[in-house]
């Protein structure tokens, strides 16, 4: 299952960088609804996250039939929430929050479930480390622990751009449910990452000479700095929510 979903995720990156050339060669605007950073951007984010859940949750205490099932899921959601993307990039249509035909309402709806099942799957991984105490070098059970904790921000921003984008278009403001969201982007870009930057610092601290005093030390301090990006994003989204 590791190595199907290595392979999974090169595929969604590569299929994120493959539409930013074609973003450079047909051009259009890069924000809005309708533009070719959703494909490159959701391709590269949902490459990367699956690359790095894949390597992390190797770290923890957990079955490995339980563990090869999650991640199993976990591979197909990313691939149907990437194609449905990319499907609607290429029909030249929002991808989110489009109700404006049955199709584009089941795309939208698809995408939305599909969602709900990555909170799912994560928030298990993320009780599962602090359940117990993960395995690794120096530090690793700390940025671990504090990888899935920041990401269940990033799933509760999600989630809640989700929830106000189907009220506003349920209630007929489909043109303001586009635009419901940008708020909380960055707090949603920042925290989503986490789960790979400090897992990796760690790794990268056990390879060097210093003692696992300092190398703990210095993954604090990161935990810290990375804990004050997400909160001044939370600042600047709750101000302009």
């Amino acid at each position: 299952m590791d190595r199907l979903c290595r392979a999974t995720g090169l595929l969604l990156t590569l299929s994120g960088l493959a539409h930013l050339l074609v973003f450079a060669v047909d051009g259009g605007p890069w924000d809005g609804p309708v533009s070719w950073r959703k494909p490159v951007t959701f391709g590269l984010s949902f490459g990367v996250t699956l690359l790095a859940v894949a390597w992390v949750t190797s770290y923890l205490r957990v079955g490995r039939r339980l563990r090869a099932a999650l991640l199993a899921v976990f591979a197909a959601d990313c691939v149907v929430e990437v194609g449905g993307i990319t499907l609607q990039a290429w029909r030249r249509v929002p991808s989110h929050l489009d109700m404006e035909t049955p199709f584009d309402t089941a795309v939208s709806m698809t995408l939305a479930v599909g969602g709900g099942v990555l909170v799912v799957v994560l928030t298990v991984f993320a009780v599962t480390s602090f359940r117990h105490r993960p395995t690794g070098p120096a530090g690793m059970a700390l940025a671990v622990r504090s990888g899935f904790a920041i990401l269940l921000v990033a799933l509760a921003s999600g989630a809640a751009m989700i929830a106000r984008g189907v009220v506003l278009t349920r209630t007929g403001h489909q043109e303001a449910a586009y635009h419901s969201t940008a708020p909380l982007k960055p707090l949603h870009g920042v925290s989503l990452h986490a789960v790979l930057v400090l897992p990796a610092l760690a790794w990268l601290l056990s390879r060097t000479s210093w003692s696992g005093t300092t190398q703990r030390r210095i993954l604090a301090g990161a935990v810290v700095c990375y804990a004050a990006a997400v909160a001044a994003a939370g600042v600047w989204a709750a101000l302009t929510y």
